[in-house]
């Protein structure tokens, strides 16, 4: 066997394997998830037209698409190396078009790569497994996804195991909604291997108007994270005016900011005009705490008098004095 047919034997081999484990990886969240297997069903392999395939629309769970610079870059590799993995579909109902649940980057560049066709999985799947495929394939696979994305995915699966219903198994002496989800939350954060805080955490961002979502995923030092989360506990109305002071010229919302505005106008109501008299008042004492001049710091030299004869000069003392601060600082 030449060199090139070894090469493309591998490659062969190295795709079969990873497309099996894009399901395996998806049935096994589903199986942990939603405390059931997946239902069996036989899948199909073929060629799929490019015309006949839309993006995911049972869940919004948030993925973007890769950069355009970073498609250009998948679209040449396909050209010269051809699709490794195939994506994976499910059939719409009562047409002849198909609903990507994995590949929406592969198929994004294989149009402009300019293939009119490319190789699919169909399979056969419920919403429940077809949000568990299209999410997982992402969280696993990716990187380089924003908190706002993952918060999506999150809430999206959370939403779907709460929709299959209570279990009666758990033991945790809690029940209702409250058990369901705090059990779905904890199985998420099991699987894939991080806090239910963190889960909390960025589900609380969906919560924001999609400018300040904007803000946040383009522009982090505008708006950061700390006060992207006290800003989401107050309405879309309210948000409105956090979106405009994002916007400012030469301004970025600090954390202080924010909490001195929730003393004044606590979420999740707040009128516009109460929000920027909140914000004019803080903003009026940050400055006057910058302009203010430092503190001066004296001290009883009588009681230091033992120490300071052995240390030498003023400067010697500043130093180790700043060294003692930061040791229990840290």
């Amino acid at each position: 066997m030449g060199k090139t047919d070894m090469n493309a034997m591998l490659k062969n081999r190295m795709a079969a394997t990873q497309q099996a484990s894009e399901l395996r990886a998806s049935d096994e969240a589903y199986q942990q998830i939603f405390q059931c297997a997946p239902p069996l069903a036989s899948s199909e392999i073929r060629d799929l037209p490019l015309d006949r395939l839309v993006p995911f629309f049972t869940a919004d769970i948030g993925f973007k698409l890769y950069s355009p610079a970073k498609l250009k870059a998948f679209a040449e590799q396909l050209q010269e190396e051809g699709l490794m993995v195939r994506i994976i579909v499910r059939r719409i109902p009562g047409s002849d078009r198909y609903e990507i649940l994995a590949g929406h980057n592969r198929t994004a560049a294989a149009r402009l790569a300019g293939w009119t066709k490319i190789a699919a999985e169909i399979v056969s799947a419920d919403d429940a497994r077809a949000i568990s495929i299209a999410i997982l394939t992402n969280l696993l696979q990716r990187q380089d996804l924003s908190i706002m994305e993952k918060g999506k995915a999150y809430k999206a699966l959370l939403e779907t195991k709460n929709r299959q219903g209570y279990r009666s198994d758990l033991g945790d002496g809690t029940s209702g909604e409250s058990r369901q989800k705090y059990s779905a939350r904890a199985l998420v954060a099991e699987f894939f291997g991080v806090t239910e805080y963190e889960i909390r955490k960025a589900i609380k961002l969906t919560q924001l108007i999609p400018e300040l979502q904007t803000v946040l995923e383009e522009d982090p030092k505008q708006l950061n994270l700390a006060c992207a989360g006290l800003i989401a506990d107050y309405d879309e109305a309210a948000q409105g005016a956090f979106a405009e002071m994002c916007t400012i010229e030469g301004y970025r919302l600090n954390k202080a900011t924010v909490q001195r505005i929730i003393r004044k106008c606590p979420p999740p109501m707040a009128e516009k005009q109460s929000l920027y008299a909140a914000w004019r008042e803080a903003r009026a004492e940050e400055e006057r705490r910058h302009t203010s001049p430092p503190k001066r710091i004296s001290f009883d030299r009588r009681k230091f008098a033992p120490y300071l004869d052995k240390l030498g000069s003023d400067r010697e003392i500043e130093v180790l004095f700043l060294e003692f601060l930061r040791t229990r600082a840290g």
